[in-house]
């Protein structure tokens, strides 16, 4: 039985199938917690597959009296990893939700490659149905969330999702719900043709880590190519009167991350798609992910201020 894949520390993956994954510190839940002005707690939304999803509440005094916006977040790891669970998300996205006065529903979604994509793209937009359906009828946390200021943010492979779960929304239309504006934190694209930072010196192991997990993630006999990876050979384009109401885009890059090209080539791409607002903030001295393994940094005190920013400009 050889090692075929391995994430140092988090994941290893062997020639029979076999996945073995590494936990990191987590924060865990019981049915409502409260910490550093936040409340949080764990939800199921599909037992079967099983999907769940963390819900952060701000704790602040106008809440009972006007509804709040809410923040859908999908983290990231390459397909493969990750959990809303992991101290630094959770640590983050409770400081986002205190920072920007607004309910963070963040997804546990299927990872691979036990559930090759679309798994995750599945997974993530039956949340926004379970969302709709929990809001209007039973989960009383979300009773007092306005679901015509809805909000999609991931990071890495999170802002992969993001794209996508944006794009099948908008061709299905979930009842009385509306987007109003996506946050990509250093997405996670990729295609056969290399970006210049991806086949500069220095960033080999970068690449390759990355192969690996395209290659754990997308369908076998699939390639960079695949629509997943390389959102410009969608099956499902848009028309361009569909574009022109996409939501509001910000699309975050760290000056120190490989995959910064990956996320101006994105700004470029809706762009071009006559997108009506799409803005690139630059972290320059910042690395892939920072504000996951420095939840409590400056530069992540910062990124929080700049998405809370954003939800305000367009609530």
């Amino acid at each position: 039985m050889a090692l075929i894949g391995e994430a140092p520390g988090f994941l290893e993956v062997y020639s029979d199938g076999s996945v073995r994954r590494l936990i990191p510190e987590v924060v865990v839940s019981t049915d409502n917690q409260s910490s550093k002005n936040y409340e949080f707690k764990d939800v199921v939304i599909d037992p079967k597959k099983p999907v769940t999803g963390r819900l952060f509440l701000p704790n602040v005094t106008n809440n009972h009296v006007a509804k709040l916006p809410i923040l859908v977040y999908f983290h990231g790891g390459g397909f493969c990893i990750g959990s809303t669970t992991w101290m630094g998300y959770h640590h983050f996205l409770g400081g986002l939700a205190l920072a920007s006065n607004c309910v963070i529903l963040s997804i546990d979604y299927r990872l691979a490659p036990e559930n090759r994509l679309p798994a995750a793209y599945e997974d993530c937009y039956s949340s926004l149905e379970w969302l709709a359906h929990q809001a209007s009828c039973f989960e009383p946390w979300l009773q007092n969330v306005d679901l015509s200021r809805v909000f999609l943010s991931g990071d890495s492979a999170g802002g992969n999702i993001v794209h996508h779960v944006a794009v099948k929304t908008m061709k299905t239309n979930i009842t009385n719900m509306t987007l109003k504006g996506l946050m990509l934190i250093h997405p996670y694209f990729g295609s056969e043709k290399r970006t210049e930072k991806e086949k500069a010196e220095g960033v080999e192991g970068f690449v390759e880590m990355n192969d690996m997990f395209w290659r754990l993630s997308i369908p076998k006999g699939s390639n960079r190519d695949y629509f997943g990876c390389n959102y410009e050979n969608n099956t499902q384009e848009m028309s361009t009167e569909e574009w022109s109401k996409f939501p509001n885009v910000v699309v975050f890059v760290a000056g120190l991350d490989f995959l910064k090209e990956r996320g101006e080539l994105y700004v470029n791409f809706l762009q071009q798609k006559r997108v009506k607002v799409v803005k690139l903030i630059e972290a320059v001295d910042e690395s892939h992910v920072f504000h996951v393994f420095r939840p409590e940094s400056e530069s992540t005190r910062l990124l929080q201020m700049q998405m809370t920013q954003f939800m305000n400009t367009f609530n």
